[in-house]
């Protein structure tokens, strides 16, 4: 009867110490096997180089996410997004795309943040020899062409449609303007020679050894511009989407921003 017993307590016991170490193996599967998610992100093309480092940093603290980013002109972004296109998150240049989205009722409005500023500038190649300093001078025979962002797509096209109006030279200058796809291939031309003037984001000249800053716009020429960001309604992870816009506004993410030149918002 005592070895019965004891071989029920044997029995009892590894009973007791295998479902432990089940439940222990099962508690480290559930916290270490987040599922693989991939957000896409449809971005302004100005925020090309800030977002390569963003993507970096993100993926280091959030492993199992993968960020596939979108760049080109606001507007465009704004319309395929309208038109169906499959995207998680839309950063724009400008709050009039964003408001596109939201009018179409395709934003998760609660996610929708206003995180940076920025500066518009005219900018020449590098080795120019121009002389004007200021937007109201490209009336010059020295600028016989410049580069500008189509204004229906490209915030920065609009505001500097809006800053030429402001200087009164606009009418004087539309047979000099090429208009580009988005604000980067603006800036490319300026470097390449294929323009004698652009205008782009202080950040994009920042980022460029090929140009030199001429003129500042005064803020009082064009809107004010902000970009903003937010989660689209129909995102299949919107969950990783409302934390990933959550940390466009942290203070990791804000030193890259100033980093590459924008303000903080």
């Amino acid at each position: 009867m005592k070895m019965l017993k004891k071989g029920f307590l044997l029995v009892a016991l590894l009973s007791i110490v295998f479902a432990m170490t089940g439940c222990q193996t099962a508690t480290k599967q559930t916290t270490t096997s987040a599922a693989p998610v991939t957000l896409t992100i449809s971005a302004a093309a100005s925020l090309t180089d800030a977002m390569g480092e963003i993507q970096t940093l993100y993926q280091k603290e959030q492993p199992n996410v993968t960020l596939a980013v979108n760049f080109g002109g606001s507007g465009t972004l704004a319309t395929q997004i309208v038109q169906g296109a499959d995207v998680d998150v839309f950063m724009s240049a400008a709050i009039k795309d964003m408001t596109t989205v939201k009018d179409a009722g395709l934003l998760d409005e609660t996610t929708m943040k206003n995180l940076l500023g920025n500066e518009l500038v005219l900018v020449v190649p590098k080795d120019s020899t121009t002389t004007i300093t200021d937007f109201a001078q490209v009336t010059d025979p020295s600028i016989a062409s410049i580069g500008l962002g189509e204004p229906t797509t490209v915030p920065a096209g609009q505001y500097a449609v809006d800053a030429f109006t402001y200087y009164n030279v606009m009418d004087q200058i539309s047979d000099k303007i090429v208009y580009g796809k988005d604000v980067k291939e603006v800036l490319n031309w300026v470097q390449t020679g294929n323009v004698d003037a652009g205008v782009v984001y202080s950040t994009d000249a920042k980022a460029s050894t090929g140009v030199k800053v001429i003129a500042t716009a005064a803020a009082a020429s064009h809107k004010a511009i902000v970009y903003p960001a937010a989660v689209i309604k129909a995102s299949k992870n919107a969950d990783a989407a409302k934390s990933f816009v959550d940390y466009l506004s942290s203070d990791a993410a804000k030193q890259v921003f100033v980093k590459y030149g924008f303000t903080t918002l």
